[in-house]
């Protein structure tokens, strides 16, 4: 990505430094891993294309405060995707378009946390 992608950015976006599997709540399947995160959107690594366009509903869980689990289930609309350098695997951008409100200040808390590392 090249530096000036990241000043069209609503939000600054985290990186997450754990494996952090992405569910499709209407299959049940994993769909992939967060590779960054903000409180509007994510990037999706994924081994298999998704459909352009789409709305997803999706699950992930943070490492809350003390190591307790923080389950965020939100809405998201496929904005981009595209190959990645490791062969067989994408890329995808998404925008958020329905976080409840206590998830997403559970959010808003987890991309505060001290020592963040920010893409």
């Amino acid at each position: 990505m090249n530096d000036n992608a990241s000043e069209f950015r609503r939000r600054p976006r985290r990186r997450v430094p754990d494996t952090v599997a992405v569910v499709d709540c209407m299959t049940g399947r994993a769909v992939g891993r967060l590779g960054n995160l903000s409180e509007t959107g994510m990037l999706l690594m994924s081994g298999t294309a998704l459909v352009d366009d789409a709305i997803y509903q999706l699950r992930f869980e943070l490492d809350g405060p003390g190591g307790t689990a923080l389950p965020i289930e939100v809405g998201a609309h496929l904005l981009w995707q595209d190959d990645a350098n490791a062969a067989g695997q994408r890329l995808g951008g998404l925008r958020f378009i329905n976080l409840p409100e206590s998830q997403r200040q559970a959010l808003r808390d987890w991309l505060d946390q001290p020592g963040a590392s920010y893409a």
